[in-house]
């Protein structure tokens, strides 16, 4: 799907909202949107009640995640019935995966744009039509503006390395959103760094479905090291960037050149974050994730020995089709073997169009529940080990901002990716403070500049 229009859409500047669902890097694609509409002449609503257009920047990983982005847009249509020139539109994966039934769904709802087509939005919205327009799915324009305006106040950036995924995880519908892997010039996204980093940015997370799969079989392997530590060497350079990270990695393309770059290169932080899924080797089997939990206990292995302070996080799912009880409690020892600090839990729901939607969902909802809620303790008890060690120590802290609650209250995360408040008269975002930690939470430690 390329980009259907429901209604004609009027040319002039308009004031736009975007509401972002799901990952970092429909994050970043937001931000691509806002500067995008803004070189066209559009300007950004602070918030969706003084917006002409709100554009849903959607996710379909999961269900919970499209039924918030209906319910949004439903919410959106009353006020469509009062004011006709207001305007919806859906983008993203839900826009790809939905495609025309959106307007089935809502009849509200102007435009939907898959997430390959994004760089045609300016043009969606001045050059509307009277009736429906349909393609073929495209790659994105990488080679479109890098201006990132929405970046030029803040001190960190997402920077898009690649689109879609080659994989064919049974419980996955990426590929079927993003399409298969397309991958960007080292040269281009080296531009963009040096863009950002002369505009304030000192730190950036690099982004892919599959990051560490960069360059695929189109690039080369050069001395020794695949196209994905080549780049991250490429960036080390880039003078004003402070650190480097990157989201997500699969375990079937961490290479043992990039654990050697975590300890090779200054700018590369300590922080992992480091997708299992289930410890069950049956299950991971199932879902086609290519791999073993011996395989990832080598892989934390590896990367301690590289970085003894780095910090690890995953993702897990319960309940997916056919897990026991045996195969719940073979992921919750996977988890405390590897010592993970961090985890994101999800209870599996089918996904139409993936194989495991084909599969019987048979572990009952409330026993997804009480799993999910084991190992949001287990997570929880490895979070508060894991900042314990930090009191009365000293940590550097990247300054992001102000903190939500407390006077003279800042924020910001260490190399090995924890959140830090801290208390401090100054204003120091965009650099790097040496904060004591005098507290901690399962979340978060505290301090003051030391």
């Amino acid at each position: 799907m390329a980009w259907i229009l429901n209604k004609s859409a009027v040319g002039k500047a308009l004031r736009i909202f975007v509401k972002t669902y799901g990952c970092q890097m429909n994050e970043r694609d937001s931000e691509m949107i806002l500067s995008q509409l803004q070189r066209a002449g559009h300007v950004i609503a602070a918030n969706e009640s003084v917006a002409d257009v709100v554009i849903l920047n959607t996710c379909s990983i999961r269900e919970q995640a499209e039924v918030k982005a209906l319910g949004k847009s439903g919410y959106l249509s009353r006020r469509k019935r009062a004011d006709p020139n207001f305007r919806i539109g859906i983008v993203g994966c839900m826009a790809e995966n939905f495609g025309g039934k959106l307007f089935e769904l809502n009849s509200a709802i102007d435009f939907v744009v898959g997430p390959r087509r994004l760089h045609e939005l300016a043009d969606v919205i001045a050059n509307g039509m009277d009736n429906l327009r349909t393609g073929e799915p495209g790659k994105e324009n990488f080679s479109q503006g890098f201006d990132h305006l929405r970046s030029q106040s803040k001190c960190t950036a997402f920077v898009s390395i690649m689109q879609g995924c080659n994989m064919r995880c049974s419980y996955c519908i990426v590929p079927r959103t993003r399409g298969r892997e397309s991958y960007r010039r080292m040269d281009d996204v080296a531009e963009e760094v040096k863009f950002l980093a002369r505009n304030g940015v000192r730190e950036i997370t690099l982004l892919g479905q599959i990051v560490n799969s960069y360059g695929g079989r189109k690039m080369s392997i050069a001395g020794g090291k695949t196209p994905f530590v080549q780049l991250l060497e490429k960036l080390s350079e880039v003078d004003g960037i402070l650190r480097i990270r990157y989201m997500s990695p699969h375990p079937c393309s961490f290479s043992n050149d990039l654990i050697a770059a975590h300890g090779n290169l200054p700018k590369l932080c300590p922080a992992v974050h480091l997708p299992i899924q289930s410890g069950s080797d049956r299950i991971l089997s199932d879902m086609r994730r290519q791999y073993t939990g011996e395989k990832i206990l080598q892989i934390v292995e590896k990367l301690r020995a590289a970085v003894p302070h780095i910090g690890l996080s995953t993702d897990v799912i319960v309940g997916y089709p056919g897990e026991t009880e045996e195969d719940f409690a073979e992921t919750v020892s996977l988890f405390d073997s590897a010592k993970f600090n961090m985890a994101f839990v999800f209870k599996y729901s089918p996904r139409a169009g993936t194989k495991s939607a084909e599969m019987v969902d048979d572990v009952p909802e409330s026993e997804k529940v009480r799993r999910n809620q084991i190992l949001l303790k287990h997570i929880e008890e490895a979070s508060l080990r894991c900042h314990r060690q930090f009191v009365d120590h000293t940590v550097e802290v990247l300054v992001e901002g102000r903190a939500k609650r407390g006077e003279n209250m800042m924020f910001g995360w260490t190399p090995n990716h924890l959140k830090v408040i801290f208390e401090t008269a100054g204003n120091a975002i965009g650099e790097i403070v040496r904060v004591r930690v005098t507290s901690f939470a399962a979340t978060v430690l505290c301090g003051v500049v030391a």
